[in-house]
């Protein structure tokens, strides 16, 4: 009689898996690929291995790559649901952007920004309500609130309240991390919006 050897239990333990569980790991190790190898590198098969099941297991659930990684993005993707309030515009600015900035280099963010930086433009269209609804919808949302919150104590003129400004903030960062390789440390971060976003927004003569 052959006895299982102890390399044989993570298999038998993965085989066990069903449902939520093991779909949650297929999406957990979809997250894993295309952070590390990126969209272009990413395969159902690789998928399948990292999340230690069979590849029939991954079509069972999902028929194409785009599916998956769409799937894979909505699960993975960080909420943001708190508007900071730290007295001040600037403060809350730079709040916000820190959390943007951590997002953007989480795992679930490296992912993101694979299938932003690597796919063509048909497949990326495929991943723009997702983008969309999971990151930019959110995020203007909250930086909409804290200018609007600057507006009334002063520290914002109301002319700034428009689409340009909001866009300045997150292109730059996106601009900057693309073509620039910048991570965003705080310090840049800071000056970022010291030397970009309160400039932009303060009243006239202040």
């Amino acid at each position: 009689m052959v006895t299982p050897s102890r390399a044989d239990a993570p298999a038998r333990t993965a085989a066990r898996r069903r449902g939520a569980v093991l779909e949650r790991a297929i999406l957990e190790a979809a997250l894993d690929q295309l952070s590390t190898v990126g969209w272009n590198g990413l395969t159902m098969e690789g998928v399948a291995a990292g999340a230690q099941t069979g590849k029939a297991a991954v079509y069972r659930r999902w028929s194409s790559k785009e599916d998956l990684v769409a799937d894979a993005l909505r699960a993975g993707l960080p909420q943001f649901d708190a508007v900071p309030d730290e007295g001040g515009v600037r403060d809350d600015l730079l709040v916000l952007c820190l959390r943007a900035r951590d997002a953007m280099f989480s795992r679930p963010g490296s992912a993101l920004r694979a299938v932003i930086h690597e796919c063509d433009t048909a497949q990326a269209e495929r991943f723009h309500a997702v983008i969309f609804q999971g990151v930019v919808e959110p995020t203007m949302e909250m930086l909409r609130e804290v200018v609007d919150r600057g507006v009334k104590r002063g520290e914002v003129r109301p002319e700034a309240v428009n689409g340009y400004v909001f866009d300045a903030m997150p292109a730059m960062m996106m601009y900057r991390s693309k073509m620039c390789g910048c991570e965003w440390q705080d310090r840049e971060v800071e000056e970022m919006i010291d030397q970009l976003m309160v400039p932009l927004l303060r009243p006239y003569g202040s």
